[in-house]
């Protein structure tokens, strides 16, 4: 195996036994001796293909023997198999059919970068967020019940899943029901504590064992008669498995739980499956994995290696040129700002559900230890959370990504808004965020967020600006959200001095003697100011979709003949539909267009190229003005 990310192969492995696999069905022929070869050029085949293509990388390395074991021993797609987050996905992908598609994967035409429904029936169900897979899980078994069908169905759970609170409401309800459902937890030492020593190993093969399954299902139905003997035996029996086990929450749930084994040893995984399989109720194996395993520096760096870019073959001739200077990524504008401001005021508190790394706030985490919370991913929890700090004085800021602040909409509005709680919200991802695809799209943040009174809402259009509207919002006294792209802005320089901006106040950044005035919010302001020098257009840097710049939209309808909206979000509902409210109750006869993405989920591709596809380059924002131009020239009367 490769040691270090440059020896990361860039020519296919030689793997004849898992060029035979085309389907489970096929793997299912094997002799099981065949399965740990077959394990090595799987994980060989997955470094090569991810490293031509980019995507995730440790989880998917740290799941190779359980996804061999899993679809060796069950009869998918007719048994169910849920994966839980999508990062894992990748060895279950190439052994469904899509190795040389994998080649492709996160990129336009080919497969998803998470499960998903529409791509093969061996993705029983749709991916991105995280914690889904119980409920969904169990929704699957109990519907087959209903229907008459028998099969097993699995969830596969991990990478700091397990510390949503829909899985535990999930496993409540899983006990309630008594379905049988198998969810196997992949602890791969991101999220639950580790069960250490040889004894627990020892016991966790006893629990697995068809012998004490036998004699334990046995003594029920002896000692049924019997309710004191029969306590007396259950009580002993959970003595003994919490000696050497912190997880009898689980069995307290009313799980049979075994484990932990190693996730890594194919004859353990499938002696153990291969008993569970054909157990009734509801089961939980827990397996330890490491993520990245394989690979040396994914293994010392889990969270480093979580996703890799595409690896470019060195040239022949090492040719040296400057590198071209690069701005900073919105995440970073946003995590500097949060270390400047803590510096200046303690009251500031840094929230985040599970996503340190992802929103800039390692620094800040290392600087402020005491005022920083990871609630891990419980983003309703950590919604609340910060309203509740609100109420003591603090300054609480949340760091979430746009798509994730969807779980928490009723927190939102009942525990923040509407109490008017001073909560500053820091909108990561918003807009297209291009390889992830549909499940983490920033497109509806501004459609569910101007609708909640109290809450202010700002979109700034380069890194100087988004640090400052970061500021206002802070000030402000109520729920505020500033919203942001992914990756990096279009360079504006950074005045470090904070300085509050009037909300509600845009700023024109060219007056145009054209017919159109294109207002536009947030990341769209560079293409808007591209465009408008070709149609001599007016450009308006509106800053706030919340509230919106009433006396600025009313300027320019008296301007120009043509109002055009522009936004990287939905038109339904977005900035353009705020702006097509005022002119409306304004009784105003100016034409509106809403430039912004269309009615349907976009999925995963580069971020400019969807955003060309959909016209918001500045070519197609050209495009689409002097169509909309001509039409309203044809549409005026004709003078004799």
């Amino acid at each position: 195996m490769p040691k270090t990310f440059t020896d990361i192969p860039l020519t296919r492995p030689n793997t004849p036994l898992l060029d035979r696999i085309a389907a489970p069905a096929d793997l299912r022929q094997l002799p099981e001796a065949q399965l740990e070869r077959l394990a090595d050029e799987l994980r060989a085949y997955l470094l090569y293909a991810v490293g031509r293509s980019g995507g995730h990388f440790g989880a998917g390395l740290g799941v190779v023997e359980l996804t061999l074991a899993l679809h060796y021993l069950f009869e998918t797609p007719h048994d169910r198999l849920v994966w839980d987050v999508g990062h894992q996905c990748y060895p279950h992908k190439i052994l469904t059919g899509r190795r040389d598609d994998l080649l492709k994967v996160r990129q336009q035409g080919g497969p998803s970068g998470f499960p998903k429904r529409g791509e093969s029936e061996y993705d029983t169900f749709g991916v991105g967020h995280s914690s889904t897979s119980i409920s969904a899980a169990l929704g699957m078994a109990l519907g087959a019940e209903n229907a008459g069908e028998k099969r097993r169905t699995v969830a596969v759970i991990g990478d700091g899943a397990m510390t949503a609170g829909q899985a535990f409401e999930a496993l409540s309800h899983a006990a309630h029901t008594r379905a049988n459902l198998l969810v196997v937890l992949n602890d791969n030492t991101m999220s639950i504590g580790h069960n250490v020593g040889g004894l627990a190993n020892y016991f966790a093969r006893i629990w697995a064992s068809k012998t004490y399954i036998a004699l334990r299902e046995g003594g029920k139905k002896v000692l049924s008669a019997m309710p004191a003997a029969w306590d007396f035996v259950r009580r002993t029996e959970e003595s003994m498995k919490n000696m050497v086990s912190p997880d009898m929450l689980f069995e307290a749930i009313g799980f049979n739980y075994i484990g932990p084994i190693d996730g890594h040893d194919l004859d353990e995984l499938t002696a153990t499956l291969a008993t569970m399989r054909d157990l009734e109720g509801p089961q939980l194996l827990h397996v330890y994995t490491t993520k990245g395993k394989g690979f040396g520096p994914a293994e010392a760096d889990p969270v480093g290696y979580h996703a890799i870019n595409k690896i470019e073959p060195k040239p022949k001739v090492q040719v040296a040129k400057p590198a071209a200077p690069k701005g900073p990524k919105y995440q970073q504008v946003f995590g500097d700002w949060l270390c400047d401001l803590a510096e200046k005021d303690e009251r500031l508190i840094g929230i985040t559900p599970a996503m340190c790394e992802g929103s800039g706030m390692v620094d800040f985490a290392r600087r402020f230890p005491d005022r920083y919370h990871d609630v891990a991913i419980c983003e309703q929890h950590a919604v609340t959370l910060a309203g509740g700090m609100a109420c003591e004085g603090r300054k609480p800021v949340v760091a979430i990504y746009s798509t994730f602040l969807q779980r928490a909409y009723d927190q939102l509005i009942h525990d923040v808004a509407l109490q008017n709680l001073d909560v500053t919200f820091g909108l990561d991802r918003a807009g297209l965020v291009g390889e992830d695809g549909a499940t983490h799209g920033g497109v509806f943040d501004l459609a569910y967020l101007r609708t909640v009174p109290n809450m202010i809402v700002a979109a700034p259009s380069d890194e100087n600006e988004c640090r400052q509207l970061l500021y206002t919002a802070w000030l402000h006294e109520g729920p505020a959200a500033v919203r942001y792209p992914r990756g990096t802005g279009p360079g504006a320089a950074i005045q470090y001095a904070m300085t509050a901006l009037p909300v509600g106040e845009s700023r024109t950044l060219r007056q145009g003697k054209g017919p159109a005035a294109l207002l536009a919010f947030g990341a769209l302001v560079p293409a808007a100011r591209e465009a408008a020098e070709k149609l001599d257009a007016t450009v308006i840097d509106m800053r706030w979709v919340k509230p919106l710049d009433r006396e600025a939209v009313l300027d320019a309808a008296a301007r120009h003949s043509l109002l055009v909206t522009l936004e990287d979000h939905q038109r339904m509902g977005g900035a353009g539909s705020a702006v097509n409210e005022l002119v409306l109750d304004e009784g105003l006869a100016v034409p509106v267009l809403n430039l912004g993405l269309p009615d349907h989920f976009i999925h995963h591709g580069k971020r400019d190229e969807l955003l060309a596809q959909h016209g918001l380059d500045a070519a197609g924002i050209e495009a689409s003005v002097r169509e909309r131009l001509k039409r309203l020239e044809s549409a005026l009367p004709h003078r004799a």
